[in-house]
Parts: structure tokens; sequence; C-alpha cells
């Protein structure tokens, strides 16, 4: 990605991210604190900065890849040990000779970098209240966009680390030695920063696409699930509702529509420009691979979905497929074209129109089959029979553009409801729970018949899997619900995942082995829901010691 000063524009934050997160601005050491906060131009200039934490946040999940890839919804294909390549299976592989406390921060540590990125925040909350010249109102709103940016930078420690260091704008504070706050303090300032946040923030037609109400509701309505606060979720989902956020009718449209071209339904999202150099490298990694080797260029294919994740799609008209034939060498072609609008938008599979042509994720294909375990470099082939769909641009030419400009949708309406039907079963609220699924599968035109008790979580569950697929979240919803460390399919302990190996009949049909495409059983081990301290925090910080599992 190109590196470009950062703009937000219209109804969700719209932003123009680098992958280094620096901005093309005035050096702070050329400004004083008082003429960056002297106006509101001024004090939005220095903030657009601090907006890239969220682009920041939400594409270092893990150093190692995608974390659908800890899951059953993905697989990455190459042999070496790389990111994106082996070390998303071993950490899958879970075992515990491999997860030391330096291995798991290396992959999937935060403290240090967040940290650092609350530093400036409240640095810009004690200087905005102390030098800030912009009007009350003005003032206010800049304070509440400030608290959000805390707010989303603490989510995504507590949900890491459960217990934190809580730091504020008031700066004399700041210690060499501190001790962690409890896990409900870290909520409760979460919270109360959101909280804020929505009470201030403009409404989104005002907002001239800076931080609004809905942002801020519709993030507390996911950082409560976290928190166990279901009345607060429901609460803050009613409110995302009264603003007039809306499923789009086209379920591709919700994630992969720019809200300057009206979705209606993102509601926290970034843009990215081709013309100002603006782009990202999505494309590069996920397009199939034969985008890129019918040019004679190689890239592509590096994760793709896993036969696990697309037995989990439903008909189109309801009900699961049998697709125990096809769990062993069969010439029968798999029910591809029968499976829900959200299979089709999310997987490519061999013989999918994609672009000008016909996938062939079969063995010698344009896009080909690659061996796990045994061909160290897939090269764009696929591992396990299929490509990913969603968020990859089927307008995009890799060859002749080598940035992707698709948006990054970060929370969308679909989520709340979501969130909101989980918050309402906790609550007893079968009703509105029913409602809220039955608006999701609506959308889609799958039938639904309210359900209670056990049967209508797993309908709950369900749906996060496949509706929020490959949007960043099934691997931390298995985490929050304790239940990663359980066996499959409820947690991710003692399975194997699988692809199809297809190969060309001289008669033009295709064989279908099921194949298993790891080496091992993947487990998940119980100290993973706390990831350990980092060294240089136990290092420096006396009031703090290593969490008792990673001992």
């Amino acid at each position: 990605m190109k590196n470009i000063f950062k703009t937000f524009f219209v109804a969700a934050l719209i932003g123009l991210p680098s992958c280094t997160s620096m901005l093309d601005m005035t050096p702070p050491d050329r400004v004083s604190d008082k003429t960056i906060w002297a106006t509101t131009q001024s004090a939005e200039y220095s903030l657009n900065y601090i907006y890239s934490y969220i682009y920041d946040v939400t594409m270092s999940q893990s150093s190692a890849g995608q974390t659908e890839a800890f899951t059953d919804q993905m697989k990455y294909g190459s042999y070496n040990y790389n990111a994106l390549c082996f070390i998303p299976s071993e950490i899958a592989y879970g075992e515990a000779t491999t997860f030391s406390a330096g291995y798991v921060d290396t992959y999937m540590g935060s403290w240090s970098s967040w940290y650092g990125a609350i530093r400036r925040i409240n640095q810009s909350i004690s200087e905005l209240k102390k030098y800030g010249q912009m009007s009350a109102e003005d003032k206010v709103r800049l304070e509440a966009e400030l608290r959000f940016m805390r707010a989303f930078m603490y989510f995504d420690l507590v949900k890491r680390y459960k217990e934190v260091i809580i730091y504020d704008e008031d700066l004399s504070k700041i210690t060499k030695d501190k001790a962690l706050n409890t896990e409900a303090e870290g909520w409760d300032f979460i919270q109360s920063d959101l909280e804020y946040a929505a009470a201030n923030l403009p409404e989104r037609t005002a907002s001239n696409g800076r931080l609004n109400k809905g942002a801020a509701w519709a993030f507390l309505s996911r950082a409560m699930l976290y928190a166990e606060r279901w009345e607060v979720v429901k609460t803050a989902a009613e409110e995302v509702e009264k603003l007039g956020y809306a499923l789009e009718a086209n379920y591709k449209d919700s994630y992969a529509k720019a809200v300057t071209a009206g979705n209606n339904e993102a509601i926290l999202q970034y843009l990215f420009d081709r013309t100002q150099g603006v782009t990202h490298s999505f494309d590069f990694y996920y397009t199939p691979g034969g985008d890129y080797t019918l040019k004679g260029e190689s890239g592509g294919g590096y994760g793709t979905p896993t036969q696990e994740m697309v037995e989990s799609y439903e008909y189109a008209n309801g009900g699961f497929p049998d697709w125990t034939e096809w769990h062993g060498t069969t010439t029968k072609t798999p029910p591809y074209e029968q499976l829900e609008p959200r299979f089709q938008a999310s997987v490519l599979y061999n013989g999918a129109k994609w672009k000008d042509r016909t996938i062939e994720s079969y063995v010698g294909g344009a896009d080909g089959w690659c061996q796990w375990n045994l061909e160290r470099e897939p090269k764009g082939r696929s591992t396990t029979g299929y490509y990913l769909r969603k968020m990859v641009d089927e307008e995009h030419n890799v060859i002749t553009e080598s940035g992707s400009v698709q948006p990054l949708t970060i929370i969308r309406y679909g989520e709340v409801l979501l969130n909101k039907a989980e918050a309402c079963y906790e609550l007893g609220e079968t009703a509105a729970a029913n409602e809220a699924i039955k608006a999701i599968r609506s959308r889609v035109g799958l039938p639904y018949t309210d359900k209670s008790g056990s049967d209508l979580w797993e309908v709950i569950r369900q749906e996060r899997k496949v509706e929020l697929a490959y949007e960043g979240l099934w691997y931390w919803d298995l985490r929050r619900w304790g239940v990663a460390h359980k066996q499959y399919p409820e947690g991710l302990s003692g399975y194997q995942l699988h692809g199809l190996k297809i190969e060309k009949n001289d008669d033009g049909t295709f064989t279908y082995n099921y194949v298993s495409v790891d080496d091992k059983d993947r487990n998940f081990l119980e100290k993973m829901y706390r990831f350990p301290l980092p060294t240089s925090e136990l290092t420096s910080n006396s009031l703090v010691n290593q969490f008792t599992e990673w001992n």
C-alpha cells in the first residue's frame, strides 16, 4: 500500500489508510501543541492520524495471517515456515511445546503497539482540554472522537489479555510501575468511553464522514458481548436501529458496497482510492491463482476456504445437504449451485463463474491444485479445491493494477442484529432474538421458524458463522464463548481440515477426492483464553507478574 494523507467523509467513518499508518502531515515537532488545538480544522487534521489506528487494529488481529485460519474456515496452503503459510496451521495445531509466552506474543500480541497508541490518544485529550480554542460544541465532539478511539484500542487489549493497565488523559498518573486493573474495570472503562462517544458524537448526516453516533452504539454492541453485559448490548443495538441503518437487499453489498455508493448497512467503513495511490494488497493474497498464472505471473490463493466451511451453508431453500458421498471418492458433482446466496458470494469452487472465465481448481487446471505438505509452494493453486470470493474484487485486473480498492467494512448492521439476537437469548427474550435472526435469514431468502432454548442458541451460532464469515470474528466468538478448547464441531480441538482434490477425466467429468489438508489434529490450549504479558512489560514494571497459566 502506498503512503498518503488521510481524509474522512460521508455517513460512516471512511478513510484512506496506508500500510505504514503514516500520514503526509506537518511533523508534530514543527507545530506547537497550542497551534494544533487552536482551531477545529487543525485539531481534526491531527486526529486523522489517530483514526488510522482503526485500520491498524482491524488488520493486525494476528501477524501470522487471518484468524479464520485458526478455525475451520480457512487453510493457508504453503508449507514454508512463514506468516500466511505454515505458521497459521502451527498455531491451530496448538502443541504445548510450541506455545511459549514469547511465541504467542510474537504472533498474537498487541500490548506494546496499542499502548503506544493509547498514550498518544490520552495526550491528545489532555492537550485538547488544555489548549482547545474551538467552540465548546466542537471541543466536546472532538473529545468524543478520541474517547471512541481509546475504547477501540482498549477493547482489543481486554479481549486478548483480560487484565490490562488503564490510563486516562491525566498524564500525571503515568508511572514506571503500575498494577493491572481487573477485567471488570477494563470493561467499565470501555463502556464509559463508548457511551460518552454515543452521547456526544453527531448523527451520521452531520458527521462529514467522521465518527458518529452509529459507530459508537454499534461498537458498544460488539464490545459488551465480550463483557457479557446483555442489557447494554440490547440497548446499544436498539439505538443503532433508531438511526435508520438497514440490511442491504443484496448480501454482497453489505460489505463490498461503499457508503459513497449508498450502502446503508455499513456503519464503520474504510474506503480506498487508486487515483490517489491509496490501495491495499488483499487481492494479491486471496484472488484465485489463475488470475495470475494465465498471464504468466504468480500470486493469489494464499488462504482458501475449507470443505468444513462449505458444508456450513444450507440449500437456497433451507436445510443442509448430505455431504457423505463427497467424504470419499465420487464423480458426482457437489451441490454448489443449489446452495444459499451467502455461499455464492463467499466461496469460489470448480466450475464457478469468475470475471470472464470459469474457475479450474482441479489438478492441472488454470487455477490448479496443490497437495498440502508435499508441495511447499502452491503459487496460486488451491490446497482445498476452493478460493475465497468474499471481499475479493471481481472488477480488479490484478495484472494491470497491483493494488486493491474494495472497501473494508469494519462493522455493519447485520452484525448488530446478531449481537442483539445473542443478548436477547441470554436475557430470555426469545421473541426479540427470533425476530433478529429472521431478518438476517430473510435477506438471503432462507425460511425460518421461531425457536427456543438450545435450538435457538444453535441457530444464533450458525448465523454468526455464515453471515459474518471471513470478517475476522469467528475465532474470537469461539474464544469468548469459552468453547474453543472443546472438541469439534463445538470447539477447535480434535479435528482436521479437509478439501476436495479434483481430477479431470478424459470424458470431461471430474473425480472428487476428500482429503485432509492438515498434518495432525488441531487443538486449542485453554491457556489461550488469556494471552501472556510481553517480556517488555514484565521487565520494566515491577508491579505485574506473568499470568499463572503462562509461568
